[in-house]
């Protein structure tokens, strides 16, 4: 059966019709010079893009400077010249050689005067974000207030969750990581017939609980667009056990919650653009399933490691393509939009749009994996 991922394509005609206006009356102007930043989470891919950056950019005799860290570094004009030298080899390592923050500059007045003003500081025609929900978020907000600085942007985020893109580069990765770690779980579960709780990222959104749990085979499957019924979860568990099976993998997404609008968190402090810092589901979740069925669990926390290391080859390829499909949006002075994977091609979509509203988990795709559960 083949999993049909649905795409959001919420490219309302008022805002391309905007957007197109406006390049309208920049198209007279050359592009020389480009920053490019990389803001919010890292994750594997981000060097893919930056690479493809600057060979596509080299090509049109364009000079790329590289924002460092995000939002951060226009704020303190912290910034490096890229070029074929700097990018050489960074194809297949994670992170991002520009480093990144979760920097809002709209959280003061003065910071998001200095990234205008540095902008143009920094002499540049255009500027490249790659970023999710949060880092596009800000871009999107410049765009509006049309204070000369041409922006396109690049879908990024290991959770899935932005919208105009069918995937973005970095899910990939984390699914696969999420899965061998799940592989290896079973083996050990099944040897101590224990149940095991394994809590993968997803603040809004399940994507990577989804696959991961469908690929590996996982008993109960737990996202953030469903609150958890406990006495569902137990019973499925228990049913499990009566029928000889005893051991059981549960897989829950961090931003899960038993009840409505009630995340576990580690800390209720905020971060710059008022998200809570998630973690501990899990555990919770395992305390609750032992205390009513009496079955020894156990609790895994995936964490950062999905974010970490060799991006996959689908992630390179489509990070790939994205970093060369911005360059092309600035050559064709589409600005205002981002790279957007539709099915199998590489199109733009505006950045309003693509923040306008999460991606959330298709109940269609939920229904699925529930046939397999227990």
């Amino acid at each position: 059966m083949k999993l049909v991922v649905p795409r959001v394509h919420a490219c309302a005609k008022d805002a391309r019709d905007d957007l197109q206006t406006e390049n309208n009356s920049k198209s007279e102007e050359a592009m020389e010079r480009i920053g490019v930043m990389t803001g919010g989470g890292d994750c594997p891919g981000l060097n893919a893009v930056i690479r493809a950056v600057v060979r596509k950019a080299f090509q049109n005799n364009i000079k790329v400077i590289g924002i460092k860290n995000g939002w951060k570094g226009l704020i303190t004009t912290d910034a490096m010249d890229l070029d074929l030298n700097s990018v050489s080899g960074i194809l297949p390592k994670g992170g991002t050689i520009l480093g990144t923050s979760r920097t809002n500059p709209y959280k003061n007045e003065e910071d998001a005067k200095k990234v205008i003003e540095n902008y143009k500081k920094l002499k540049l025609d255009a500027l490249i974000v790659i970023g999710g929900e949060d880092t596009l978020g800000v871009a999107s907000k410049l765009i509006k207030e049309n204070k000369g600085m041409n922006i396109v942007g690049c879908p990024k985020t290991i959770d899935n969750d932005l919208s105009g893109t069918d995937f973005t580069f970095g899910f990939d990765t984390a699914v696969n990581i999420a899965t061998e770690a799940i592989d290896r779980l079973h083996t050990t579960a099944e040897s101590h017939h224990r149940i095991m709780v394994v809590e993968v990222m997803g603040r809004h959104a399940g994507w990577i609980a989804i696959y991961s749990g469908l690929a590996s085979g996982a008993d109960i499957i737990l996202i953030p667009e469903i609150q958890i019924d406990l006495d569902e979860v137990c019973d499925i568990l228990k049913k499990r056990q009566a029928r000889g099976k005893g051991f059981s993998i549960v897989v829950v997404a961090e931003g899960s919650q038993f009840k409505a609008g009630q995340v576990v968190t580690q800390e209720e402090r905020l971060d710059a653009f008022g998200h809570v810092r998630l973690g501990g589901i899990g555990e919770t979740l395992a305390e609750e399933i032992e205390k009513r069925t009496n079955f020894e669990t156990r609790v895994t926390v995936l964490g950062h490691i999905q974010r970490g290391g060799t991006p996959s080859a689908f992630d390179r390829v489509i990070a790939t393509r994205f970093g060369v499909k911005a360059i092309d949006l600035i050559l064709n002075k589409k600005f205002g939009y981002m790279a957007s994977l539709q099915g199998t091609e590489v199109k733009e979509v505006p950045i309003e749009t693509a923040v306008v509203k999460l991606k959330t988990v298709d109940m269609r795709l939920y229904e699925l994996a529930k046939t397999f559960f227990g």
